[in-house]
């Protein structure tokens, strides 16, 4: 498995898909796709590759992650 680089995030524009507490934000950074919790910023990121997100995206459309 590939190691990914240290990717500084200091700049990055997180986006959002609702304005809540905790929310899920992502930014697009040096070609990777970086994702925190929007409600504890400071503790690091996901960082994905373009490929495991596309998986990542493709297989939560799909419902493989619905935990009920």
């Amino acid at each position: 498995m590939a190691t990914k680089p240290e990717i500084d995030l200091a700049n990055a524009q997180w986006q959002s898909g609702s304005q809540g507490r905790g929310d899920v934000q992502i930014a697009f950074v040096e070609g990777y796709i970086a994702m925190r919790n929007g409600g504890t910023p400071d503790i690091p990121a996901v960082i994905f590759t373009p490929g495991e997100w596309n998986a990542f995206v493709h297989g939560a459309r799909d419902g493989r992650f619905d935990l009920t």
